[in-house]
Protein backbone atom coordinates (compact mmCIF):
# COMPACT_ATOMS: atom_id res chain seq x y z
CA UNK A 1 0.00 0.00 0.00
CA UNK A 2 0.84 3.53 -0.56
CA UNK A 3 0.25 6.69 1.53
CA UNK A 4 0.83 9.92 -0.19
CA UNK A 5 0.44 13.32 1.43
CA UNK A 6 -1.97 15.44 -0.56
CA UNK A 7 1.14 17.93 -1.46
CA UNK A 8 3.58 15.31 -2.48
CA UNK A 9 0.90 13.89 -5.23
CA UNK A 10 -0.53 17.53 -6.41
CA UNK A 11 3.12 18.61 -7.45
CA UNK A 12 3.99 15.07 -8.95
CA UNK A 13 0.77 16.31 -11.49
CA UNK A 14 1.86 19.43 -11.49
CA UNK A 15 4.91 18.47 -12.96
CA UNK A 16 3.37 15.64 -14.95
CA UNK A 17 1.24 18.64 -16.90
CA UNK A 18 4.34 21.00 -17.11
CA UNK A 19 6.56 18.35 -18.89
CA UNK A 20 3.89 17.08 -21.22
CA UNK A 21 4.45 16.42 -23.99
CA UNK A 22 8.06 14.54 -22.52
CA UNK A 23 7.85 11.78 -19.71
CA UNK A 24 8.62 13.67 -16.31
CA UNK A 25 10.03 11.27 -13.70
CA UNK A 26 11.58 12.11 -9.97
CA UNK A 27 11.69 10.12 -6.58
CA UNK A 28 9.23 10.01 -3.90
CA UNK A 29 10.33 10.38 -0.49
CA UNK A 30 9.31 9.07 2.93
CA UNK A 31 9.19 6.28 5.13
CA UNK A 32 8.16 2.37 4.93
CA UNK A 33 7.39 0.48 7.54
CA UNK A 34 5.62 -3.24 7.50
CA UNK A 35 4.75 -2.88 3.44
CA UNK A 36 3.16 0.22 3.46
CA UNK A 37 5.39 3.25 1.96
CA UNK A 38 4.44 6.66 3.07
CA UNK A 39 5.41 9.70 0.55
CA UNK A 40 6.17 12.82 2.27
CA UNK A 41 7.85 14.84 -0.77
CA UNK A 42 8.87 14.55 -3.67
CA UNK A 43 12.16 15.09 -5.61
CA UNK A 44 12.32 15.93 -9.12
CA UNK A 45 14.81 14.91 -11.72
CA UNK A 46 15.54 15.42 -15.23
CA UNK A 47 14.60 13.06 -17.68
CA UNK A 48 18.17 11.86 -18.87
CA UNK A 49 16.52 9.96 -21.79
CA UNK A 50 17.70 12.39 -24.48
CA UNK A 51 16.67 10.20 -27.35
CA UNK A 52 13.14 9.17 -26.75
CA UNK A 53 11.78 11.38 -24.05
CA UNK A 54 8.09 11.37 -24.80
CA UNK A 55 7.95 7.93 -24.28
CA UNK A 56 10.98 6.50 -21.77
CA UNK A 57 12.73 7.78 -18.48
CA UNK A 58 15.26 8.05 -17.51
CA UNK A 59 17.25 8.78 -14.02
CA UNK A 60 20.94 9.59 -13.89
CA UNK A 61 22.76 7.51 -11.11
CA UNK A 62 24.33 11.04 -9.49
CA UNK A 63 20.24 12.58 -9.43
CA UNK A 64 19.61 9.39 -7.77
CA UNK A 65 22.45 9.50 -5.33
CA UNK A 66 21.50 13.48 -4.12
CA UNK A 67 18.35 12.56 -3.89
CA UNK A 68 19.75 9.56 -1.28
CA UNK A 69 21.87 12.36 0.51
CA UNK A 70 18.79 14.88 0.95
CA UNK A 71 16.71 12.19 2.12
CA UNK A 72 19.39 10.66 4.67
CA UNK A 73 19.64 14.38 5.88
CA UNK A 74 15.74 14.74 6.03
CA UNK A 75 15.48 11.31 8.02
CA UNK A 76 13.56 10.26 5.26
CA UNK A 77 13.98 7.42 2.23
CA UNK A 78 13.86 7.05 -1.55
CA UNK A 79 10.43 4.79 -0.99
CA UNK A 80 9.28 5.13 -4.61
CA UNK A 81 9.62 6.79 -8.31
CA UNK A 82 7.49 8.45 -9.99
CA UNK A 83 6.90 9.26 -14.03
CA UNK A 84 4.22 9.75 -16.79
CA UNK A 85 2.83 8.46 -19.83
CA UNK A 86 2.08 11.18 -21.86
CA UNK A 87 -0.88 10.08 -24.26
CA UNK A 88 -0.79 6.31 -22.57
CA UNK A 89 -2.78 4.89 -20.14
CA UNK A 90 -1.60 4.78 -16.86
CA UNK A 91 0.01 0.96 -16.52
CA UNK A 92 4.18 -0.08 -16.96
CA UNK A 93 5.54 -0.27 -20.03
CA UNK A 94 8.04 -3.58 -20.66
CA UNK A 95 10.93 -1.15 -20.61
CA UNK A 96 9.60 0.34 -16.82
CA UNK A 97 9.12 -3.40 -15.73
CA UNK A 98 13.16 -4.29 -16.55
CA UNK A 99 14.00 -0.95 -15.39
CA UNK A 100 12.65 -1.27 -11.75
CA UNK A 101 13.46 -2.46 -8.40
CA UNK A 102 11.55 -4.36 -5.85
CA UNK A 103 10.60 -2.66 -2.86
CA UNK A 104 9.91 0.25 -4.01
CA UNK A 105 6.80 1.91 -5.36
CA UNK A 106 6.24 3.40 -9.18
CA UNK A 107 2.93 5.99 -9.54
CA UNK A 108 2.12 6.45 -13.36
CA UNK A 109 0.32 9.38 -14.32
CA UNK A 110 -1.34 9.18 -17.53
CA UNK A 111 -1.62 12.69 -19.34
CA UNK A 112 -4.02 13.52 -22.09
CA UNK A 113 -3.59 16.55 -24.22
CA UNK A 114 -1.48 18.42 -20.94
CA UNK A 115 -3.77 16.81 -17.98
CA UNK A 116 -3.56 13.82 -15.98
CA UNK A 117 -6.17 12.03 -16.48
CA UNK A 118 -5.37 9.26 -13.99
CA UNK A 119 -2.66 7.67 -12.15
CA UNK A 120 -2.00 4.50 -10.56
CA UNK A 121 0.84 3.08 -8.29
CA UNK A 122 2.64 0.11 -8.82
CA UNK A 123 5.21 -2.24 -6.94
CA UNK A 124 7.34 -5.28 -8.27
CA UNK A 125 6.57 -8.34 -7.26
CA UNK A 126 8.99 -11.18 -8.54
CA UNK A 127 9.35 -10.27 -12.33
CA UNK A 128 6.24 -8.39 -12.62
CA UNK A 129 4.13 -5.72 -11.28
CA UNK A 130 1.43 -5.42 -9.20
CA UNK A 131 -1.10 -2.79 -8.28
CA UNK A 132 -1.14 -1.50 -5.35
CA UNK A 133 -3.63 1.03 -3.62
CA UNK A 134 -3.07 4.55 -3.15
CA UNK A 135 -4.54 6.63 -0.23
CA UNK A 136 -3.72 10.06 -0.17
CA UNK A 137 -3.21 11.97 3.60
CA UNK A 138 -3.06 15.17 4.39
Amino acid sequence: MLKVKKDALSRMIELAQRDYPYETCGLMLGKSHRGVREVYEVFPTPNANKERKHDRYEIDPKDYMRAEDYALKKGLEIVGVYHSHPEHPDRPSEFDRVRAFPDLSYIIFSVKDGKVVSYRSWELVGDRFEEERIEVTD
